[in-house]
């Protein structure tokens, strides 16, 4: 259940936090664009390119639903720069797997977003 402790921490210095802790967390060659979300200054977005032939793009928008626990949301997924479907099984692991990098992400940076 989610606290009610709300998310204090500078959109500018949160996006920033996620682009040095993020890749940490992804497969060696998997490279990732966070940046912030203008309409909302707890979210800001996730852009994760495969790495290898598979030619694979994932766009995450991810917001904070108080200091610890965040929200994802999967806003497309692209091969070759065209939209793809998502639902075959290969994708849905890869959604998966960075749906956890997101979540291990946000864990290892509790020290700097819960004061």
């Amino acid at each position: 259940m989610p606290s009610n402790d709300e998310l204090a921490v500078p959109q500018d210095d949160l996006v920033e936090a996620w682009k040095r802790t993020l890749p940490e967390r992804l497969a060696p060659g998997d490279t990732a664009d966070v940046y912030a979300d203008g309409a909302d200054p707890h979210a800001f977005h996730v852009h994760i390119k495969t790495a290898g032939r598979q030619m694979m793009e994932f766009d995450f928008a991810v917001q904070y639903v108080d200091s610890r626990e965040i929200d994802i949301q999967l806003k497309d997924v692209e091969k070759d720069g065209q939209t793809v479907d998502e639902s075959p099984e290969h994708i849905q692991e890869l959604i998966g797997d960075y749906r956890r990098h997101l979540h291990e992400t946000a864990q290892a940076l509790h020290h700097f977003t819960h004061t």
